[in-house]
């Protein structure tokens, strides 16, 4: 499933906080799309359609709010030490993109540093499904409207599609204020009440499939697939969330666009309903 790409976590349970480094050392198309009014986030203008760089290498989810961003550095580090990256006279610029949750409160106010993205990226491993308090999902909670009080636990999970020889796979990270809802059935799958919207929070994920894709249908891809969010959340894309969808495609199979903004939502939705769900 989705030859190239590489996925790998590091687990803090003592700090409840970690890392998914999720890797294409060939580079892929890649995209992304900000709806949260509090993203911590690295390297998306350049996924902008009209900037200059095409591919990248990396995407990394991380706990550790902005602190957590330097986790990326050590993906880079990984990467560069493999000769990856955008050739820059002379010298190859790994490039990473990133995101990470807010999770201080969860745990004893630890982040993922350096160390924690090169263990990530050094233990990729080919996709498959996956999902737990794992990687950046370590120290994800949801349903928060009552209060950390009131936190469910969440998580992070990979889940996987494929439509004839079109593949696709979510890697997404629920750490949302609002509550989680099954849209097949309309039920509550984490909830809570109140009034509490102090806490930052933050759903994060990445699309990978195998079309070809250009940067500007990578981001609108990245765009449609909040959708899932938006059926899967409630309340989301809050001033106090960071949400965002990061896209990286592989170049190897015809596809429509329509074909990928369908399968990816349909993806999404069960990635999320699987992070949360999978603790329960």
């Amino acid at each position: 499933m989705l030859k190239g790409f590489l996925i790998g976590n590091y687990t803090d349970n003592d700090k409840k906080t970690g890392v998914t480094a999720i890797l294409c050392p060939q580079g892929a198309i890649g995209g992304v799309s900000v709806r949260g009014g509090a993203p911590a986030t690295h390297e998306t203008d350049l996924l902008k359609s009209e900037s200059t760089v095409q591919k990248i290498n990396a995407v990394v989810l991380s706990g550790g709010s902005a602190f957590g961003l330097e986790a990326i550095s050590g993906v880079m580090q990984y990467l560069s030490e493999q000769g990856c990256g955008f050739d820059a006279g002379g010298y190859k610029v790994p490039i990473c993109s990133g995101a990470s949750i807010y999770d201080l409160e969860y745990g004893s106010f630890g982040f993922p540093d350096k160390t924690a993205g090169y263990a990530a990226a050094k233990t990729a491993v080919e996709v498959k499904e996956m999902s737990g308090s794992i990687g950046a999902g370590t120290g994800a909670t949801v349903a928060k409207l009552g209060g950390m009080q009131t936190a469910k636990p969440s998580g992070m999970a990979v889940v996987t599609g494929k439509k004839g020889e079109l593949e696709v796979a979510v890697v997404t990270v629920v750490n949302a204020l609002g509550n989680v809802y099954d849209p097949a059935t309309g039920k509550a799958v984490a909830f809570s009440s109140g009034n509490a919207f102090g806490y930052l929070n933050t759903t994060i994920s990445c699309v990978l499939t195998n079309a070809k894709l250009t940067k500007a249908q990578a981001n609108k891809i990245a765009d449609t697939t909040q959708d899932a969010y938006a059926r899967c959340i409630r309340p989301v894309h809050t001033l106090l969330d960071g949400d965002s969808i990061f896209v990286m495609a592989s170049e190897e199979v015809e596809a429509s666009l329509l074909e990928v903004q369908m399968l990816a939502d349909e993806v999404c939705e069960k990635a999320i309903l699987k992070a949360v769900k999978q603790l329960w």
